[in-house]
């Protein structure tokens, strides 16, 4: 009768370590799934910001339609997408991010765009947006390191298979926009 009591007692103790884990990973998997969706806000506003920006610079650089063409390709690419895989969406925002670097640098040969209120606010803007890209995408990073370590691990492992869940991909900068950032800028008096 002890020993059933026992055997009875370890059963239920694993039972409820299994559903343990299970919630666990359900918890994870939402962290996830909520902290993508956080870089789809981010992205989405960036999205439609660039509309403006391009009609602000067409006033002052009608002429450079070739630049203006691929920062509205680029973002065209990049909505769509969003509807895809992380991996895409990583490529297509790292294209559109160098068609905007592209359009900032072409304001330095118009000096009264440069000064443009209008323009400037927008720039503003797009900085702000952009940091708020890389936190999102932080905190997604590391929503997703989270689930994808109790995927992997023992013995959680076990109940990720037998319930399906998956490993998700990092939001990773390119290998291009990875080395911008790592540029240390130059000081010179």
């Amino acid at each position: 009768m002890l020993t059933l009591s026992i055997i009875l007692g370890l059963i239920v103790a694993l039972v409820l370590y299994v559903i343990s884990l299970y919630n666990g990973l359900v918890d994870k998997r939402a962290r996830t799934e909520e902290a993508w969706s956080g870089i789809e806000v981010q992205l989405k506003r960036r999205h439609n910001l660039i509309p403006n920006l391009i009609e602000t610079v067409k006033g002052y650089a009608s002429h450079e339609q070739a630049t203006l063409e691929t920062v509205i390709s680029a973002r065209n690419t990049a909505m769509q997408a969003g509807q895809t895989t992380t991996n895409s969406t990583a490529q297509a925002e790292t294209m559109l991010s160098g068609a905007l670097r592209q359009l900032f640098a072409l304001a330095e040969d118009y000096p009264d765009l440069k000064a443009n209120s209008n323009f400037l606010d927008l720039q503003g803007q797009l900085k702000e947006l952009e940091d708020q890209i890389q936190m999102a995408r932080r905190f997604y990073n590391g929503s997703v390191r989270e689930l994808n370590i109790m995927v992997d691990s023992f013995p959680s492992n076990l109940v990720a298979t037998r319930f399906s869940f998956t490993k998700f991909e990092f939001f990773e900068l390119d290998e291009a926009e990875a080395s911008e950032v790592k540029k240390v800028p130059s000081v010179k008096f």
